[in-house]
């Protein structure tokens, strides 16, 4: 049962509707963050009004010592993040299916509409609160969507796909990898606009991980599974772009369950143990990897999805901003060095030119893709923050962000690459 959701095939910003507006110190014609809502928020009132803790463009949190961030004004840099958000939003937030629905579209999977992207969308509009007035209306009408479409296995998980008419579909069971990032969200939710309202976020979130934690992660190895499904051959399967150090940091620090720990520790036990094994050279990961329960190692051909499985390929390529976000953020010795490795390699690859990394490579480095994918080049930018001599290249690599244009038939590409503009422009925070 293939469960990953995405498809191999591969404007100037409409105005918000009923008087939104954004935010962003120095940005002419923006509101203020505790101007009213726009008209069709989801609830009126003070809940609606709240005060924003943490705007965006704000930069009221520290990042660990020595975390780069891209040459020229932080005002410039925020505004470029702002506009690539603006696009963003026009192109994959949608309102397609009634029922006080908000969903992220997803024209480039399987599916019109995909767990990891609801995902998402909950943690980017979560963080782009103050600048969006519209920010808590679209987290809300996504956190409907997704409540109102659970895992027919745990239902306090996300069914991972719908079709067009927002039916699940597919086994109508989860994936990993969105119900992550939805718990990731609502904790962000809970720290920026409170508890109080229509939706308890703390609550929501607490359940969800707990629900992740007895139905998504394997109780022997603490290794994460690919979904509430996985059993028989696929009990000893892990995704590597679901190892998100930072998320389970979060995850301990909401529930106080040590269990977090131990997760987060495994996955970068593995980590380790791969890159020194397996990519010496490169420190690439595989997409996937098996035989969990003893000695985890890249497969040789096809577990999951294709004959890539054991490349780095279209989910692996997550890595570098998921290892290189908690070691800028927090210092993490050990995602630290795993971001450098593969900051190291890349920017040796391309030769300090982003328009040369490719769609694909094998863990040994040699390039099978093709075309040059946001994907792809996007989170080499994360790891590059935690590299000593990372600074033209992290410089390279957000000139080419800002001249990448997200795509209207590519979604998960230009989510990719909005949480990396997020994240090394020093915008990206821990609830």
């Amino acid at each position: 049962m293939v469960r990953n959701r995405r498809s191999l095939a591969l404007l100037t910003v409409a105005a918000l509707a009923g008087g939104g507006g954004f935010w962003l110190a120095g940005v002419p014609g923006s509101q203020t963050a505790d101007a009213a809502p726009a008209r069709g928020a989801v609830a009126e009132g003070p809940r609606a009004r709240a005060a924003v803790a943490i705007p965006f463009g704000s930069h009221s949190f520290s990042y660990a010592d020595g975390a780069l961030k891209p040459s020229g004004s932080q005002k410039d840099n925020d505004a470029k993040v702002l506009a690539f958000y603006q696009k963003w939003k026009a192109n994959f937030i949608k309102q397609n299916c009634g029922n006080g629905w908000y969903q992220v579209y997803s024209p480039d999977a399987d599916h019109d509409y995909v767990a990891e992207a609801q995902g998402y969308g909950m943690v980017i509009t979560a963080t782009m609160a103050g600048a969006d007035a519209d920010a808590r209306k679209i987290f809300d009408g996504i956190l409907k969507y997704v409540l109102d479409h659970p895992s027919s296995i745990n239902k306090d998980l996300h069914a991972a796909e719908q079709n067009a008419s927002c039916k699940s579909v597919n086994g109508t069971d989860s994936a990993t990898d969105g119900d992550l990032d939805i718990a990731y969200g609502l904790l962000l939710a809970d720290r920026q606009w409170g508890s109080s309202g229509a939706y308890d976020y703390k609550a929501l979130a607490v359940k969800r991980i707990n629900a992740i934690k007895k139905s998504e992660v394997h109780s022997g190895t603490k290794l994460t599974k690919l979904g509430d499904w996985s059993s028989g051959d696929y009990d000893q399967v892990s995704r590597t772009s679901d190892w998100i150090p930072g998320h389970f940091k979060a995850f301990k620090k909401a529930t106080g369950d040590g269990t977090w720990d131990a997760v987060r520790n495994k996955t970068q036990q593995v980590t380790a143990d791969l890159q020194a094994k397996h990519a010496a050279k490169t420190g690439l990961l595989p997409d996937f990897v098996e035989n969990t329960t003893s000695t985890p190692r890249p497969p040789s051909g096809e577990v999951l999805e294709d004959p890539h499985d054991g490349d780095y390929h279209w989910n692996a390529c997550r890595d570098p901003w998921r290892l290189g976000t908690d070691a800028a953020q927090t210092g993490d010795a050990a995602s630290k060095k795993a971001a450098v490795k593969l900051s190291s390699w890349s920017r040796s690859k391309a030769g300090g030119n982003p328009s040369k990394l490719v769609n694909g490579y094998r863990l040994n480095g040699t390039a099978y893709g093709d075309g040059n994918d946001a994907a792809f080049f996007a989170p080499f930018a994360v790891a590059a923050m935690n590299d000593a001599d990372g600074q033209a290249w992290l410089d390279a690599l957000w000139k080419k962000m800002v001249a990448t244009a997200p795509g209207s038939d590519d979604y998960f590409s230009a989510s990719i690459q909005l949480q990396s503009m997020l994240v090394v422009t020093h915008n990206f925070w821990t609830p």
